[in-house]
């Protein structure tokens, strides 16, 4: 089924004020997980509803959280998130970011107790909107999914990173993954009849590799509930020892640096750490100096020749543009699997999600 943006962003507002969110988060939290959804990103976006909804009732996150800046300096300051949602902390570590580089040059935010995040792109895209560049290194505590490269065994959660660099008079460059082979949010797609997982991205005890989500999730057949402490096997990081090298290091600098957590050893609370780092080009030079040689590297960059006829070398951030105006004009996919969850996360509030689609 597909159903148009503004009408699911609606029903996710509204799911949301009804679990007793203000009306102005209740809507950051409808617009920012359909925006995940806009840009292809659909482990981040609406499949996330029923988890959300969940930690909330069972005091995993907490609704209507004011972050607050424990630790501040002209270029640096410490946000704590007190395990509010992510679309509350995040826009506003992005937003102090942005204030203190523009005052500074150059400012670092560190975010702890956050609840999920969501795409991390989101906020990369907000700092290169206001014309600065960023790095964003990410760990979530509580969550072990993924394993180091020579492991079976989960040390690591997914350990997301981003990074934006604005282009004056062109759609800025936005990096933005995983440090694991895919996101945990794309394995939870692929139990629900969304596209299937590549081989070999998830690993089982015995060293086997595997691209079935029971993999990581335990027996999912006939079920819609899926918990990864059910599996006994693990995510691969990405790019064998590279990517599991920047995983370490988004634990320590997201979770270890910013005192948010690691993903472990022990129970931990689940919530994200965020470690920004803020730019201004203007502090490096000219601004016409850098939008030259800006200009000329990503001629030169663009003038590559596909590898195969009829392709394309895209810069990062082109595919989810390209996406999210197919998606704002022909509405946004869901599986059955998923609109059910939604529909249940709705019903339980008296809500009809059947009336949204229109």
């Amino acid at each position: 089924m597909q159903i148009a943006a503004d009408r699911l962003t609606a029903y996710v507002r509204d799911i949301f004020a009804a679990e007793g969110c203000a009306p102005a988060e209740a809507e950051r939290i409808g617009r920012y997980l359909v925006a995940a959804n806009l840009t292809g990103h659909d482990s981040h976006g609406v499949i996330r509803v029923p988890r959300y909804v969940a930690w909330l009732r069972e005091g995993e996150v907490v609704a209507n959280q004011t972050p607050q800046i424990v630790s501040d300096s002209p270029a640096f300051a410490l946000v704590d998130g007190g395990y509010g949602f992510g679309q509350t902390a995040g826009p506003f570590a992005t937003e102090l970011g942005i204030a203190r580089a523009k005052a500074n040059g150059v400012a670092i935010v560190a975010l702890r107790h956050s609840g999920h995040l969501g795409r991390i792109g989101e906020w990369a895209e907000q700092a290169a909107a206001a014309g600065l560049v960023s790095v964003h290194f990410v760990n979530v505590a509580g969550s072990q999914l993924v394993a180091p490269f020579g492991s079976v065994d989960r040390r690591f959660s997914t350990a997301p990173f981003a990074a934006g660099f604005p282009v004056a008079g062109e759609e800025p460059i936005i990096l933005d993954f995983a440090t694991s082979a895919v996101a945990e949010g794309k394995v939870l797609v692929a139990s629900q009849g969304g596209k299937a997982l590549p081989e070999g991205v998830l690993i089982e005890p015995d060293g086997r590799l595997s691209r079935d989500p029971a993999t990581l999730f335990g027996p999912i057949e006939g079920t819609l509930a899926r918990d990864s402490r059910n599996g006994a096997g693990a995510i691969r990081a990405f790019g064998e020892h590279k990517g599991s090298g920047l995983a370490l290091l988004c634990e320590l600098l997201a979770g270890a640096l910013t005192g948010s957590g690691t993903c472990g050893p022990g129970q931990r609370r689940f919530c994200n750490g965020m470690l920004s780092i803020y730019l201004t080009p203007q502090a490096f030079g000219s601004d016409d100096a850098v939008a030259a040689e800006t200009r000329t590297y990503l001629d030169f960059f663009r003038s590559a020749r596909p590898a195969t006829p009829g392709g394309e070398v895209l810069l990062p951030g082109e595919p989810e543009r390209h996406t999210r105006a197919t998606r704002l004009a022909e509405g946004v996919p869901l599986t059955d699997p998923v609109w059910e969850t939604l529909l249940a996360a709705g019903r339980d509030r008296g809500l009809d999600g059947e009336g949204y689609r229109g």
